[in-house]
């Protein structure tokens, strides 16, 4: 296994801001289409949905969080070393350990896709995740800490899992009161707002 430091990969540059899609359209719900073609619409895909997740300031987004039925995502998320590590993922097929090397680790989790709401959500504390990037090369990530749960939590978007259908039904109904408590502060399509050089434009 390589160091978790080589394994990052430059985000592409030069997307545009997406509306970010909610809980509770279809798209969230369903396994997504494989990616097949490596085009030039996918490179601008993935650029859009990186420039998405810095304005909303998310470790990972997955494709269908901007509506877009594709097994796709991206991160920039630091694991347990603190390490930060960058990638896109097409495809993945994640690995969890099993048995004695399972241990679980219960930390808030939340979601873009549902903003202003966490809950506790149990998870492995290590993950691997085999693809392809964009560009249909192959990629591997191994990770850590808040690494292992992003790569878990976005891979289960591409599988129409939301971090909600993996909690008790209490701690889910609490993490739809937290959002709709919240809403206001989130209006129409998601962010609200964009970082541009440090300054905030409202959308």
């Amino acid at each position: 296994m390589s160091s978790l430091a080589s394994q990052s990969r430059p985000l592409p540059e030069g997307g545009s801001v997406l509306p970010i899609t909610r809980w509770g359209t279809p798209v969230m719900h369903r396994e997504l289409a494989d990616v097949t073609v490596f085009d030039d619409e996918l490179r601008t895909l993935v650029a859009d949905m990186v420039a998405t997740m810095y304005a909303a300031r998310g470790v990972g987004l997955a494709a269908n969080q901007v509506g877009v039925d594709l097994k796709v995502f991206v991160f920039d998320c630091p694991d347990d070393d603190n390490n930060t590590v960058t990638g896109v993922v097409c495809n993945p097929v994640l690995t969890l350990p099993e048995g004695k090397e399972r241990h679980l680790e219960e930390e808030d989790e939340g979601c873009l896709s549902l903003p202003g709401a966490f809950t506790g959500c149990a998870r492995p504390d290590v993950a691997h995740v085999t693809g392809q990037d964009e560009n249909g090369e192959p990629v591997e990530f191994h990770g850590t800490g808040l690494l292992a749960r992003c790569l878990q939590h976005e891979t289960d978007h591409l599988f129409g899992t939301v971090f909600g259908d993996r909690v008790p039904e209490r701690a889910r109904k609490k993490l739809y009161k937290q959002h709709q408590e919240l809403a206001e502060n989130y209006p129409g399509d998601w962010p609200v707002t964009v970082l541009v050089d440090d300054d905030v434009i409202e959308r």
